[in-house]
């Protein structure tokens, strides 16, 4: 088999993997980034007002352009999906779907996470088209509309109150069981008259043309279903981290993986960044910046390994 060894690989192509490249391609690493697709999660954030330099931006667009900035002759790019990780020698071998293998000296893990789907007619259909994942991104263009909120915990209710920060006109939030949000959160927003909560209940079908124009709710406790007009949906049923492919590398109760300070994971040389990492903030600009870090400690890691094998030989 033909191998070509890298200084660097990166899994994943989202904020972090991209801006990772970057970074260490202006560092003169030989540089392989290998993801399934260009932008993950921000492809289904309808518009970006919080990202500096963009007062307004589609997400897909500012995908776009972190893309065009991925210009480098030290840079190389595979679509592929990354299903295996192993360490053979002073090398890492990362196995795509492909079956084809890829070879470096240090990698950066930086697949991010997918929103946890409903999985009901419509959802595909109308993503980006009145369905949402993000509040913090998408809540402004609701603004005086009637809009559905799915999921009963902290996120389900923040998302709540970014609505009702940017005045939605009214916010239908359906659970299928109780309330498990923080209680200071749901004090928030009991009395407010905006808010129509439907506990013990299901959305069960996504409605609409061109763009939502409703869903359909069904009753946990008697089955009776109903429909709502609402010209938006926010799906805030948690995210899962892309890391079971990885099986080496430690992570948390949530499947995320365990990072310090430097990005550095419990396996010497392997690196992490952005949403697939136990960071706090989920955020596009944050991703960004741990990528950043994650290419610069991955080019020290290199630098001092070349160092200390130098010093070896003598």
């Amino acid at each position: 088999m033909d191998k070509t060894y890298y200084d660097l690989l990166i899994i994943g192509a989202g904020p972090a993997g991209m801006t990772a490249a970057v970074y260490t391609a202006r560092k003169g690493l030989r540089t392989l980034v290998v993801s399934k697709d260009i932008g993950g999660q921000v492809n289904w954030t309808t518009l970006v007002e919080n990202y500096m330099g963009f007062e307004k931006i589609e997400g897909p667009e500012l995908m776009r352009r972190f893309k065009e900035q991925m210009q480098s002759d030290h840079l190389f790019f595979i679509e592929d999906e990354v299903i295996g990780l192993r360490r053979d020698g002073e090398n890492f071998i990362l196995t795509g779907k492909t079956t084809r293998e890829y070879w470096g000296k240090t990698v950066i893990v930086a697949t991010g996470k997918r929103p946890r789907m409903l999985e009901i007619p419509g959802e595909e259909e109308f993503r980006g088209k009145g369905v949402s994942y993000c509040s913090t991104c998408d809540a402004p263009l609701f603004r005086d509309a009637s809009v559905v909120v799915v999921g009963g915990g902290n996120s389900g209710v923040q998302a709540v109150l970014n609505l009702l920060a940017i005045n939605a006109r009214e916010v239908y939030l359906i659970t299928d069981f109780q309330l498990t949000a923080d209680q200071v959160l749901i004090d928030r927003i009991k009395d407010e008259d905006k808010v129509k909560l439907y506990p013990d209940h299901l959305v069960t079908e996504i409605l609409g043309e061109t763009m939502v124009t409703g869903v359909k709710i069904k009753s946990r406790e008697t089955g009776e279903e109903q429909k709502i007009s609402v010209e938006g949906i926010f799906i805030q049923i948690g995210l899962e981290p892309n890391s079971e492919f990885i099986n080496e590398l430690k992570k948390n109760e949530r499947g995320e993986i365990v990072i310090d300070c430097h990005c550095r994971t419990n396996v010497p040389g392997v690196f992490a960044a952005g949403d697939v990492t136990h960071i706090p903030e989920k955020q596009i600009i944050v991703a960004s910046g741990e990528g950043a870090k994650a290419a610069l400690k991955a080019w020290e890691y290199l630098v001092n390994s070349r160092l200390a094998s130098d010093e070896q030989k003598k």
